[in-house]
């Protein structure tokens, strides 16, 4: 906890917080206007359903990004000033500086899951959508949202530790933000292998389209279940193996 805790007064003026801040702003005023219009323009639009539909979508272009630029951020700081070879002359070992990082970079992606699913909610009530907040609902949405999250945080920081130029770790967040983006567009078999697909792919809402019109659909919690248990496992494989292949680098 002590290196997790130095790991964050390291951030102070990084202005992470500030740029998570901008980046869920933009994010949630582009799909917040977008499911209004929409709402409002098509009364077969379920008012919930389709919110979490967009966020979910949006997310698989913006939280590939945001947690690249986060990931990167954090573990440049060790790059720039060789502080590793610092750092190990004074007998702080490589996997535990590994983890305090990863879980700054937990800490600041699981903040902005929670607030984006605190604004969803938010919406809704002001927007007067007719059902009352559907709490499990957004449980569900949220807890999507982490898992993807941490699975891409662990990529994302395996390519940051290994690979001193951060363009690189920066690139690679951005084209998972374009899979992100295509991904349901892609068959089903070679989508399930990229991870940045699991934003909409673990989405409890599905929609598809009839017509000129979109129904929303409720995936059922006990299909989702494997699934999750599957991506929790390959996010600890990448995780350790990511933290071996680090700590064991010529410096």
């Amino acid at each position: 906890m002590k290196l997790v805790g130095i790991e964050l007064y390291k951030l102070r003026r990084k202005h992470l917080f500030s740029m998570v801040m901008i980046f869920l702003l933009v994010e949630i005023s582009w799909a917040f206007v977008v499911t209004a219009r929409s709402v409002s323009g098509n009364s077969v639009y379920a008012g919930w359903e389709a919110l979490i539909a967009m966020l979910s979508s949006m997310n698989g272009l913006f939280f590939p990004v945001l947690t690249a630029v986060c990931v990167s951020r954090i573990c440049d700081m060790e790059h720039k000033g060789n502080t590793r070879k610092l750092l190990l002359a004074m007998s702080v070992k490589q996997n535990r500086l590994y983890a305090a990082k990863y879980a700054s970079a937990a800490i600041v992606m699981f903040t902005a899951a929670v607030l984006q699913a605190l604004a969803a909610a938010a919406f809704g009530i002001t927007s007067a959508f007719e059902r009352s907040v559907p709490l499990f609902l957004l449980f569900r949405f949220l807890t999507a949202t982490i898992i993807t999250n941490m699975i891409v945080a662990a990529l994302q920081q395996w390519i940051s530790m290994a690979v001193k130029n951060q363009a690189f770790a920066l690139t690679f967040g951005m084209i998972g933000g374009f899979i992100g983006v295509v991904a349901d567009l892609l068959p089903h078999n070679v989508r399930k292998v990229f991870i940045w697909s699991y934003y909409t792919g673990l989405s409890p809402v599905t929609q598809f389209y009839t017509g000129n019109h979109v129904i929303f659909s409720i995936r059922d919690t006990g299909s989702m279940v494997p699934v999750m248990t599957v991506l929790i496992i390959a996010g600890i494989v990448i995780y350790f193996a990511g933290s071996f292949h680090v700590s064991r680098q010529e410096l």
